[in-house]
């Protein structure tokens, strides 16, 4: 019986007696794979849209803000 409880030598119902299966990704995440293309690219579009609303909100750009540090 697969029903994923079991009782304890106690009588108490145990829910969370199977575990669940563990994988292995057989692609390196490391190097130019696809998953760190899209990952830099994420990066990238939310530094775009960063650089966008710091000009919006403060006049500057971003080397206009830096100098007036």
């Amino acid at each position: 019986m697969r029903s994923g409880s079991i009782v304890d030598d106690q009588g108490k119902m145990n829910n969370f007696a199977i575990e669940p299966e563990m994988y292995v990704m057989n692609e390196s995440q490391s190097g130019f794979t696809p998953y760190a293309e899209l990952f830099n690219g994420r990066l990238a579009m939310v530094g775009f849209i960063s650089l966008l609303a710091l000009e919006v909100f403060t006049g500057h750009g971003l080397i206009g803000f830096l100098t007036s540090l």
